[in-house]
């Protein structure tokens, strides 16, 4: 079956980073597009970055050239690197591929 475990949330004073990991398990990994997404509380969920089986990268405007998201082929697992955060990206995180969604994990940027 599908599985995508997110990790590496948690408390973050402003101006620091995180790196979020998605490991993924019953899925053509190589061959898949992965994306990050995010959750506020009480608001839509919103696109943050994708990455495509080329290793081609897009970013949402309010992330642009303070995140980058990788993937590692090896390890089945896709990452979102997230330098200067903001209060404004505390959310809950999800990993997506091809309609499957992870559990989430929680980013919390506070002083």
């Amino acid at each position: 079956q599908v599985r995508l475990v997110e990790s590496g949330g948690g408390l973050v004073q402003p101006g620091g980073s995180l790196r979020l990991s998605c490991a993924s398990s019953g899925i053509a990994f190589s061959m898949s597009a992965m994306a990050w997404y995010l959750q506020a509380p009480e608001k839509e969920r919103e696109w943050v970055a994708l990455i495509t089986s080329a290793d081609y990268t897009t970013y949402g405007d309010s992330v642009k050239g303070r995140f980058t998201i990788s993937r590692d082929n090896l390890k089945n697992t896709v990452y979102l690197q997230m330098n200067n955060l903001k209060p404004e990206d505390t959310a809950v995180y999800y990993c997506y591929t091809g309609k499957f969604w992870g559990q989430g994990t929680l980013v919390t940027v506070s002083s």
